[in-house]
């Protein structure tokens, strides 16, 4: 069930979208993807950290505040139409502050009230099937797999492989970029052999520019789950993400802060990340 302060703040943020100038294609602080592609023999760099208060990991049985630096993110525009993401991260650590019986609590090696870990890697390929046109959305399909970098003697990974399929779309309304996505999670059970959980995966963001280069940026972000039988982890859940970022010349600056929408949410969390484009080769 959302939370209040997150409509609250979403509802403000709406508003402040409406009344500012066009924005370009989404990347960080948002989490939802694009339809349109970063361009032939471009490549662009990612890299920031992650704050999370009282973050859950339900197969773990831990919670707790979570320190995620650094985040990194590469894509490389393999045509004008396709691009190869990974995303992954270095070092994460979760400073626990409650931990109950749980699935996976016989397999954890704790130190102390910390764990820590790398970060599951994500490789992903986006192809921009259509261009946007004054009466059609950009379309757009984004295939990705979720590696099991992440051990879960840490309480912080799974030892599991994910798939998501999602179709995204793209428009330019006035002056404002809406994209949405929507799609398919098939998601490993780790207490169970030989059994998944089927997710809905959805996003829709909004940017806006307020001055030459600066944008605000919003989005709501989630899964759900409607399986009879839920597994552990595979629960509802969902994000509000709010931020701002500037960009000059190839450098793009970002920060963001990230409420949860559901009870098995982190209460709220901040990010901040430098994003640079570079024009890397040249594509035959």
């Amino acid at each position: 069930m959302m939370r209040a302060n997150a409509i609250g703040v979403a509802t403000v943020l709406a508003t402040c979208l409406w009344t500012a100038s066009p924005a370009s294609a989404q990347q960080r602080p948002l989490v939802t993807e694009d339809p349109e592609t970063i361009g032939a023999g471009r490549l662009l760099l990612e890299v920031g950290l992650d704050t999370e208060k009282d973050s859950k990991f339900p197969l773990a049985g831990l919670s707790g505040n979570l320190f995620a630096v650094p985040n990194i993110g590469i894509s490389i525009g393999l045509s004008s139409i396709a691009e190869l993401q990974i995303d992954g991260g270095l070092y994460q650590r979760l400073s626990i502050t409650e931990q109950v019986p749980a699935p996976l609590t016989p397999l954890l090696e704790l130190d102390g009230d910390r764990t820590s870990s790398v970060k599951d890697m994500v490789v992903a390929t986006k192809i921009r099937m259509l261009s946007e046109t004054a009466g059609r959305p950009a379309l757009g399909l984004r295939f990705a797999t979720r590696l099991p970098n992440a051990n879960n003697e840490s309480g912080l990974g799974l030892d599991t492989t994910d798939f998501t399929a999602q179709l995204l779309a793209g428009k330019t309304v006035e002056s404002i970029r809406v994209v949405g996505n929507v799609g398919l999670l098939i998601q490993e059970d780790p207490t169970e052999a030989a059994r998944q959980d089927d997710l809905l995966v959805y996003g829709l963001s909004m940017a806006r520019a307020l001055a030459e280069g600066f944008e605000v940026v919003g989005e709501i972000n989630g899964r759900a789950n409607f399986g009879e039988l839920v597994s552990p982890g595979a629960e509802d859940r969902g994000f509000f993400r709010a931020g701002a970022r500037y960009t000059r010349g190839a450098v793009r600056v970002d920060g963001g802060l990230l409420i949860g929408l559901s009870p098995r949410d982190p209460d709220f969390g901040f990010t901040a990340g430098l994003t640079w484009v570079i024009n890397a080769f040249t594509v035959p």
